[in-house]
């Protein structure tokens, strides 16, 4: 694996790379990318719950955030379609990182201007709005990774990784302790809901992606000589090429859409299990519909063949050929599961820390500064661990802190509110978070080929949450069957495979 076990540097030359040029635009560019998740999880649950939205619909809403976990589909127009004027200003990477960065800002101003507790439409609304948020800041996410790998030499991937979290993490602030201290202090309470308070805090977390816009101005494009040399095509096939995808999210659209109307009429109060076995079939068959339009109209010559094999198939042909078919399915694998200890966890946890009887205001201080605070310095403490001992070894703590720290949890529940505890408890979970993040991006960084950099990375960040979000996306159903303390105890047990394939990568290597 390339760079997977790094050269142990001194101490002196690892905290001298946190000044790098670089690092700090990484630290910047982190914050525009970690703004927009809370405004999809915790930070919308509260309004939702809020606002008298039942826990089983707000977790539902995680699903707005599918688009990190499929945003490999659109990965290589980002990487290969230019953009009229913009790309010839910019250049590749810049050009896409500002447009999507619009669009995000765009997309919380417009959640901002809907009032879910208005009406079921309002509702659906917000959901559309959520999703437009997920698409535009999961391709704001291709553009910042692909820049991340190419804008540095190999030996500062895993500080640039740790910055970018740290940055991510700050946002995160911004989004989630920020966003629920405006909110409070503009009046709306659980017992006194106020939609305009909600508005004005959508509105001004919205005007903070400023930042990276302006950054993004700034910053040089990354030197591309070591990228595989592109072959360029006409402004029509481009078209052409653009044109299949729209059509190939239509009809998943379409049909993810009404498959599911078909499903709870035939199964309107189906079982936790049968339920998730019901969503997958549905995203399968949505994706093999998909599929099939999308090879249909290559085959009636939409598209070049030449171009379709150039921008999809060699990304991944070259990923297989880099490692052996076991190796490389070990490693996908593992991707896919690495975070579903936490990923799961989370969904539910703002709802569960209301319903244990702490207030929005002890959310934001412990959970959204104090907890996002000893992440950021998880990711620095995994970033020098990473530089000094290796990927792989800090990979395995991280992933054996996460799942421990969510048995922490379940004194969380039996407990009650206890202030103390509760610090304890969410610094704790949130240091080993941000250990494993940093390890865990230096690890997908190193499995990424230079001449593939956006798609391949898109690729593995995308299987990283699928499953864990489609599981979280039952977590409020889940809890209301089994209560929260076996919730948690599950959620911890699901970290104990992620263990074991990390000792048959270290093995294989």
């Amino acid at each position: 694996m390339r760079g997977t076990e790094n050269n142990k540097a001194d101490w002196r030359e690892t905290i001298k790379a946190w000044l790098h040029p670089r690092v700090v635009t990484m630290l910047i560019l982190g914050f525009s990318a970690g703004i927009p998740i809370l405004l999809i999880f915790s930070t919308l649950s509260a309004w939702l719950t809020e606002a008298g939205i039942s826990r089983s619909s707000v977790t539902f809403f995680s699903w707005a955030a599918l688009g990190y976990s499929f945003k490999f589909v659109w990965a290589p127009l980002i990487d290969r379609i230019p953009l009229p004027y913009l790309t010839r200003k910019l250049g590749r990477r810049r050009a896409w990182m500002a447009v999507a960065q619009i669009f995000v800002m765009a997309a919380i101003l417009l959640m901002g201007l809907i009032d879910p507790a208005r009406s079921h439409q309002h509702l659906v609304a917000m959901g559309w709005a959520a999703v437009l948020l997920g698409f535009s800041s999961a391709t704001q996410d291709i553009v910042v990774d692909a820049y991340r790998i190419e804008c540095a030499e190999e030996k500062l991937q895993a500080m640039l990784a740790a910055s970018y979290i740290a940055g991510y993490r700050i946002g995160m602030i911004v989004a989630g302790a920020g966003s629920l201290a405006l909110a409070s202090y503009l009046g709306t309470t659980a017992d006194a809901y106020s939609y305009e308070a909600w508005k004005l805090t959508y509105f001004g977390v919205g005007f903070c992606m400023l930042a990276g816009l302006m950054t993004t101005l700034v910053i040089p494009e990354p030197n591309h000589d070591k990228a595989a040399s592109r072959i360029e095509y006409s402004t029509a096939k481009y078209v052409r090429f653009f044109l299949l995808f729209l059509c190939a999210v239509s009809v998943f659209v379409l049909t993810f859409y009404y498959s599911g109307i078909i499903a709870m009429k035939v199964m309107p109060h189906a079982p936790i299990i049968v339920g998730f076995f019901r969503e997958v079939l549905r995203m399968s068959a949505a994706l093999l519909a998909a599929l099939g339009a999308a090879r249909g109209l290559v085959s009636i010559g939409l598209v070049d063949r030449e171009m379709l094999g150039d921008t999809y198939i060699d990304p991944v042909k070259d990923f297989f050929i880099r490692y052996s078919k076991r190796m490389a399915l070990l490693l996908l694998l593992l991707i896919g599961f690495y975070r579903i200890s936490d990923i799961v966890l989370g969904v539910i946890s703002t709802v569960f820390y209301l319903d244990i009887g702490y207030g929005k205001m002890e959310i934001a201080a412990v959970v959204k500064t104090f907890g996002v605070l000893m992440s950021i310095a998880g990711g620095f403490l995994g970033g020098m661990l990473t530089v000094r001992y290796g990927v792989l070894k800090i990979l395995f703590a991280g992933a054996l802190l996460s799942a421990a720290t969510n048995l922490l949890f379940m004194l969380l529940a039996v407990s009650g509110p206890d202030p103390l505890l509760f610090r304890v408890v969410i610094g704790a979970d949130n240091l080993a978070a941000g250990i494993a993040a940093a390890a865990f991006v230096a690890f997908l960084s190193s499995l990424t080929s230079i001449s593939f950099t956006a798609v391949q990375y898109a690729v593995f960040s995308s299987l990283m949450t699928l499953f864990p979000k489609l599981i979280g996306g039952y977590s409020g159903t889940i809890v209301t069957s089994i209560g929260y303390p076996s919730f948690f105890l599950l959620t911890t047990l699901m970290g104990v495979p992620v263990l074991w394939l990390i000792w048959l990568v270290r093995d294989m290597k």
